[in-house]
């Protein structure tokens, strides 16, 4: 637990530091498509993006090699061809990289002014509650963990990643 926390942490302060793009790709960009279930979210151009993978975070800049990854419930960072920083929740899913271009693809996807706090901040406090009863055997153990890992990324990116 107090490894996730200190990783929150340098990520959160990873993520205030101001955008420097490695040298030689400043004039290109990156198609970028962020779909949900339900709608295109996002469809343009963009000088990067950072997504949270299962294996760790992912940072996808033009010219990247093509890449295929589940991702893991948690942000989208786009950096738009005005430096600018578009944050988004994504309730996992998978992204796609090719040398010029960037999908994403989300069962829920939310710009950080969606989220609901008050709900995030109320599905995390069930979860727990149902946790804390020990019943690890029982068969929503699983979707417990899951609904909890979403809500704390949902208020991970509405305190700490909204602009």
């Amino acid at each position: 637990m107090a490894e996730n926390i200190k990783q929150t942490d340098q990520i959160q302060e990873h993520m205030q530091q101001p955008y420097n793009a490695p040298p030689g790709i400043m004039a290109n960009t990156l198609q970028v498509d962020i779909v949900s279930a339900e709608k295109e979210i996002f469809s343009g151009r963009a000088k990067a993006i950072i997504v949270t993978g299962e294996d760790g975070e992912l940072g996808i800049f033009p010219g990247h090699t093509q890449i295929l990854s589940a991702i893991k419930p948690g942000y989208v960072c786009l950096i738009d061809k005005a430096n600018e920083r578009h944050y988004y929740y994504v309730s996992g899913g998978f992204l796609e990289a090719q040398p010029d271009a960037v999908t994403i693809l989300a069962d829920t996807v939310l710009r950080a002014d969606q989220i609901d706090q008050e709900k995030a901040l109320a599905a995390k406090e069930r979860a727990e509650k149902m946790l804390a009863t020990g019943k690890r055997l029982d068969d929503n153990y699983n979707m417990i963990l899951i609904e909890l890992t979403k809500a704390i990324a949902q208020l991970h990116v509405a305190r700490n990643l909204r602009k």
